[in-house]
């Protein structure tokens, strides 16, 4: 015990003219101790198998060597659902963006006083962001049927309450300094939020709900497997059926696009700063 305790706490360092100098608490070497152990747990309630890992990984390069080459008379199957992806992708966090800075406000501290308003919002913004957005996309196949429409919705709710969190955390740090000036001068809180805070977090807002659009790109991509719109349905398909140098058009077209989009969102977010 006395050289486990010894490794934490070191002895203090004699200097030469005989003063004691305390050493710090190595913290870490506890926290890495910690982490090791969770890592541990972690390996053994998720059954990693290592050499599962050694004896099977040559398979993934199976699918690989089937996948090329590309077969690119399969594309022009491709383009409609993809379009459709965008389209999901796009509109739902157009849609985000509208409702995610109100119910920001609402949630902020020092916007709203009222904590049982504010306890309600965020708990219910905490049940939209806890839910992974395909399994809100195939609870909402039951409510609005396959389509579309599903995966639009399912991308806006998730990606509000993402953006939602960003600004109200974003709102409770500005100066307000501005606002409360504005509300001196008999100007409502709304519009003193509109005038004095919106312009504090208006780049940042904006510069997050393009990272949502980036991310929601990829989301969209696996939609289609349960039911809700989107080039999924034809990666689901394709995968099914073993027709991987089909599955190689679809992911390089969606390559594509993701690459194009966090391109233009880049140089929207360098201008913004």
């Amino acid at each position: 015990m006395k050289e486990i305790k010894s490794i934490f706490f070191p002895k203090p360092l004699v200097l030469d003219n005989g003063k004691e100098v305390k050493r710090p608490f190595r913290s870490g070497l506890l926290a890495s101790i910690i982490m090791l152990v969770l890592v541990g747990i972690s390996m053994d309630v998720a059954n990693f198998d290592i050499g599962l890992l050694i004896r099977r990984g040559d398979k993934f390069l199976v699918i690989l060597r089937k996948m090329v080459p590309p077969n690119w008379d399969y594309l022009p199957k491709v383009w409609d659902p993809m379009f459709q992806t965008i389209g999901m992708s796009i509109f739902g966090t157009f849609l985000a963006g509208l409702f995610g800075l109100p119910l920001a406000y609402y949630s902020a501290v020092n916007m709203n006083d009222n904590r049982i308003m504010r306890t309600l919002f965020r708990f219910f913004m905490s049940i939209f962001r806890t839910v992974p957005v395909l399994m809100l996309a195939l609870i909402l196949t039951y409510i609005f049927g396959i389509g579309t429409f599903t995966g639009t919705m399912a991308l806006f709710l998730f990606t509000t309450s993402i953006l939602a969190k960003m600004t109200y955390e974003q709102i409770e740090l500005v100066d307000m300094g501005p606002f409360e000036a504005s509300l001196s001068a008999g100007t409502s809180r709304m519009k003193a939020f509109v005038v004095s805070i919106v312009p504090q977090i208006s780049g940042f807002y904006i510069s997050n709900l393009l990272y949502n659009l980036e991310m929601n790109i990829r989301s969209a991509a696996i939609l289609g497997y349960v039911g809700a719109g989107g080039i999924g349905i034809l990666m689901n398909d394709r995968i099914s059926l073993r027709m991987y140098a089909d599955l190689s058009v679809v992911l390089i077209l969606l390559l594509v696009t993701v690459v194009i989009i966090e391109t233009l969102s880049r140089v929207i977010r360098k201008r913004l700063v």
